[in-house]
């Protein structure tokens, strides 16, 4: 499909367009409440099937380089307006564009305050988020990444739980912070790399060796807050809990997603040399991840904490996985981050649901719900299965793939990860088990009503695609796999050549 038009552009800003009709909307009746959502919620579908069918429908799977490119001058010193996909992004934009009308049918009666805000402040995060995924130039991708960092605070801030602004100020300093020193990164790039902020300009270029240690350093502070890693990931499980349903699906199928983007698309190519000598570093803070994530998963009494805990054990294959630097350990990465997008957000959906009927999410304030719900005891099985890895399913494929590279690498980092599978089937069979099953005791408990169907609406077509995707990953497999061949040529060809000078 040969397209001459800027699809970008469109999948970027149609989000924003949105937000402007949302702006000049009347909210102060009913009907004006229910055209405000309604314009959200189409825009958010035009903009997924906008990615699907020209995006995904358009890209050439044997070409690895960047594709649907698009450029125009911005500022005078050279940073310019500079957009492309490829294997690698091009999934994160589908992923991303296919959350957000899930997360407006979401919130669609359990927002009932501020709704105009809400929909506005979504919309705008959707923009800067697909122009983060897209950004071709370092200056522009900086600005989309650190400008979602608002959009998300005021929806945490606003419409979150009794601890929000706590947790909002926690999780927007601890990102910021660390991004500061990837701005003072940039900047000696840019001037290093010949006075150009082009990403594929800087993929080419070489930093000195001496220079790569800090650079990487200095994308390892944002980008290790962002995934998060151990022991930088406190932000996390209290942004989770206080965050609105919508906005824990967005934090964790989305934003984290952002971190391991940026390890693949900066710190592996751009510091390949700094990569070698700091992967222990990675792997060793990873299998921490693992293992503590799982371990205190098993402690907690809320639900979404839980499955916040469960999320920094699973982007702990991810980091190991990128930093094997093999295509197993790549590939699998990708796969875990584009499974866990589903399937933890699918999760905190489920706790959303059974939250929006008795406004509790303490684990011990349930059991038994197969009884009365039992299309929500089939969906909920099906995610807590995904995310502890259950053949047949998404989530069993990327981390597999993950621990077959970590082990070319260093076999005993792969068998210290191994033990994440089974103490995530501990806390997400014991969390399944206290919550689902049993006999249906609780007085409060018997008048629930299963699966509505908007929530059916919802939860039906992820619980399919988790399934199709563990059966069938060839679709993911076959778009990624030109992009990440590349990536690692290009990273042994750099570390070829240092080894070269070195023997010289």
């Amino acid at each position: 499909m040969m397209i001459d038009w800027p699809i970008l552009t469109l999948v970027t800003f149609l989000p924003l367009v949105g937000a402007v009709v949302i702006l000049l909307t009347r909210d102060d009746s009913e009907a004006g409440i229910r055209n405000i959502r309604n314009v959200a919620l189409v825009v958010t579908v035009f903009t997924f099937l906008f990615a699907l069918v020209f995006v995904w429908g358009s890209f050439d799977n044997a070409n690895p380089g960047f594709q649907l490119v698009e450029r125009r001058e911005w500022l005078s010193t050279g940073i310019a307006y500079y957009m492309g996909v490829d294997g690698i992004s091009m999934l994160f934009v589908i992923l991303t564009t296919f959350l957000m009308p899930i997360c407006v049918l979401a919130s669609w009666k359990t927002i009932t305050v501020r709704v105009k805000a809400y929909m506005i402040a979504f919309l705008l995060l959707e923009t800067l988020v697909v122009g983060a995924f897209c950004a071709l130039d370092i200056v522009l991708f900086y600005v989309f990444f650190e400008a979602g960092l608002i959009p998300m605070f005021i929806i945490i801030g606003v419409w979150g739980g009794p601890r929000r602004i706590y947790a909002t100020f926690k999780f927007f300093l601890y990102t910021l912070t660390g991004s500061v020193l990837m701005l003072l990164a940039i900047m000696y790039m840019y001037w290093n790399a010949g006075n150009t902020t082009s990403i594929p300009d800087m993929l080419a270029h070489t930093f000195p060796r001496e220079a790569q240690t800090w650079l990487w350093l200095a994308f390892f502070a944002s980008f290790a807050v962002k995934l998060p890693l151990w022991p930088v990931h406190t932000w996390l499980p209290d942004a989770h809990v206080e965050a609105p349903t919508a906005g824990s699906v967005v934090l964790a199928g989305i934003l984290l997603k952002l971190g391991g983007y940026g390890f693949i698309r900066f710190s592996l190519p751009m510091f390949p040399l700094a990569s070698v000598d700091l992967y222990p570093l990675i792997f060793s803070l990873s299998v921490i991840a693992v293992i503590y994530g799982s371990l205190v998963a098993l402690m907690q009494d809320d639900i979404k904490k839980l499955i916040a805990y469960s999320s920094v054990a699973h982007m702990g294959y991810v980091k190991m996985g990128i930093f094997s630097a093999n295509a197993q350990g790549v590939q699998g990465a990708l796969y875990t981050m584009l499974s866990h997008g589903l399937v933890s957000g699918a999760l905190f959906l489920c706790v959303g649901v059974i939250y929006d009927r008795l406004h509790t999410r303490e684990i011990a304030a349930f059991g038994g719900l197969v009884n009365n719900m039992p299309k929500y005891a089939a969906v909920f099985m099906l995610f807590t299965m995904a995310n502890l890895g259950l053949p047949g399913t998404s989530g069993f494929i990327g981390e597999f793939l993950v621990l077959i590279g970590v082990f070319q690498v260093n076999s005993w980092i792969a068998i210290f990860a191994t033990t994440g599978v089974v103490l995530s089937a501990a806390y997400g069979l014991w969390l399944y088990r206290r919550v689902i099953f049993g006999a249906l005791e609780k007085e409060n408990l018997k008048s629930l009503l299963d699966l509505s169907t908007r929530e059916k609406l919802i939860l039906y077509p992820m619980a399919a695609l988790v399934i199709f995707f563990g059966i069938y990953p060839a679709p993911i497999m076959d778009v990624t796999a030109a992009s990440v061949d590349a990536l690692l040529n290009n990273y042994n060809l750099h570390i070829e050549a240092a080894s070269v000078a070195a023997a010289n």
